[in-house]
């Protein structure tokens, strides 16, 4: 992802959700120095398991058990979004990649972790907590921020866990990407949450536009 290309809608999107720059930022440098060569994974790993493959990217709504049952994930390198690991795990589906801000069960991302999983854990002004205690938890994992990358912390675009699974994978050539477990249209979330489910559906709708 270019960010020149990135910032303007980046920009839309603090202004909107009312977020911090400069907090994105402060946490995007708490997550690089956390990083080196001994618990990073390279982005080569990411374009290995992704290039020219049939992608399953799996949200967390509560459809995902149900579209699950409709598919069979051995046909997919899979990408899952935070929440939606602990699901896959419970079913004995290991993903490949998690995307993960750590804002859901990480003891489950921690196991899939120790069984191969690459993390793509996610910096933001509301989670440097998380990044204190999880971080050194974790291994093979790859920064990303939502402002300007530095070292060991990358900006693939997107916003939410869900739509940056997805522009995750465009970012490293997928063939094909199919969601799962996504539901835009949730009424029994709160108004923040809704303000994100619209700007993941506008983000993916532009993905694929």
């Amino acid at each position: 992802m270019d960010f020149n290309e990135w910032e303007p809608i980046y920009e839309s999107i603090l202004k909107d959700m009312g977020f911090s720059r400069e907090g994105d930022e402060q946490a995007a440098l708490i997550l690089s120095a956390m990083l080196d060569t001994s618990n990073s994974a390279d982005i080569s790993e990411l374009k290995a398991l992704i290039e020219g493959k049939d992608i399953l990217v799996c949200g967390n709504a509560p459809v995902l058990e149900q579209e699950l049952e409709l598919i069979n994930p051995d046909d997919f390198v899979i990408i899952a979004a935070d929440g939606a690991t602990a699901v896959l795990v419970d079913r004995g589906i290991i993903p490949d990649i998690i995307v993960t801000d750590l804002d859901g069960d990480v003891e489950k991302e921690i196991v899939a972790n120790k069984a191969g999983s690459i993390m793509v854990v996610h910096s933001h002004g509301d989670n440097i907590d998380k990044l204190h205690s999880h971080v050194p938890q974790l291994d093979k994992i790859i920064g990303s921020t939502q402002a300007v990358p530095l070292d060991y912390v990358f900006n693939f675009g997107g916003f939410s866990d869900g739509d940056r699974c997805a522009y995750l994978a465009k970012e490293f050539g997928a063939v094909s990407i199919t969601l799962v477990g996504f539901d835009f249209d949730d009424e029994t979330v709160n108004p923040v949450k809704k303000k994100k489910l619209k700007w993941a559906r506008l983000l993916i709708e532009r993905l694929n536009s």
